[in-house]
């Protein structure tokens, strides 16, 4: 990945980092939440060189997530994308756990858990107990507060937001966003491992839903009040964003994508943080929610999947 040739100022007027060297005093990941996004940050942290552990409550759901990551690489292999030999050595460096101390053998611990304040902020505190000082904190979270979810610790100077995008190994994006107390250094070195990583960094600032969904959740949001509206139906309001804005996915495919509870989620903080009837839920959105229907991973939410 090439460097930046400029050196673009934040509006703190700290010039953001770039250079070989950052992040490389990483070597080894905890990644809390063997979810989707979890196996997936997993994943491309154990391809990059670092050792990871992939916890989760349990020993069978950490496998789970081991063997999502199993399939990916599998599947590249398949596809001539990676070598034999570089995913055998990528799932080496990969363990699944269910011990949360764990995270006392890391460099930096990434949690990737439920979009849930309070099971973010307790895990965190737990995690706090376990890791050394020195660790770094990162959330993935996708809407949440880095400065509130740092508060629950005793290192909001170690804490930051990394904001993968989904599928992970496959997206470029990674918003880094910086808390209120997140000191210069951690911020370059979080910076310097999404680099390493061989994603794209974008600094974001510490507001609800950040950018990619505070942009993306209300498109969804406004979707799903055209079907509600009996404006079309989800299949004709994926197919005029797909052929009129040229998106890749209809916004509907995309939120059972995501997960429907999530897409809820998103929109419920930033209606209560930000305090603007533009990010009510549609209550269809809920309704489906409630009924369980939540997308791609239940098997059905706008569509029905196998």
């Amino acid at each position: 990945m090439e460097r930046m040739t400029d050196s673009p100022v934040n509006p703190a007027g700290e010039a953001r980092p770039e250079g070989p060297a950052v992040g490389s005093e990483i070597f080894r990941a905890f990644v809390a939440g063997a979810g989707q996004m979890g196996a997936g940050i997993a994943q491309v942290l154990g391809q990059a060189g670092l050792s990871v552990y992939l916890y989760d409550l349990n020993q069978e759901l950490a496998q789970r997530g081991y063997e999502v990551i199993h399939r990916n690489l599998a599947r590249s292999v398949a596809k001539g994308r990676l070598r034999e030999e570089e995913r055998q050595a990528a799932l080496g460096r990969i363990r699944a756990v269910c011990d949360l101390s764990e995270a006392a053998q890391a460099d930096l611990v990434v949690e990737a858990i439920a979009e849930d304040l309070q099971a973010k902020a307790e895990l965190f505190r737990r995690l706090d107990q376990l890791a050394p000082p020195q660790v770094i904190f990162a959330s993935n979270t996708s809407s949440l507060s880095i400065t509130r979810l740092a508060a629950s610790t005793r290192r909001p100077e170690r804490f930051v937001g990394l904001h993968f995008m989904n599928p992970v190994p496959v997206m470029s994006l990674v918003e880094v966003i910086r808390g209120q107390l997140t000191s210069p250094e951690t911020f370059r070195t979080a910076w310097g491992l999404v680099v390493r990583l061989g994603k794209t960094p974008v600094e974001v600032q510490d507001y609800p839903g950040f950018v990619a969904n505070r942009v993306l959740i209300p498109m969804i949001n406004e979707a799903i009040f055209c079907v509600m509206e009996g404006v079309a139906k989800p299949e004709d309001v994926d197919t005029v964003l797909k052929l009129g804005a040229n998106h890749p996915m209809g916004p509907l495919q995309l939120a059972d994508f995501i997960g429907l509870d999530t897409c809820l989620a998103i929109l419920d903080v930033m209606y209560r943080d930000l305090g603007d009837p533009k990010y009510r839920a549609a209550p269809l959105l809920r309704r489906m929610v409630q009924a369980g229907l939540l997308g791609r991973k239940s098997g059905r939410g706008f569509y029905q999947y196998a």
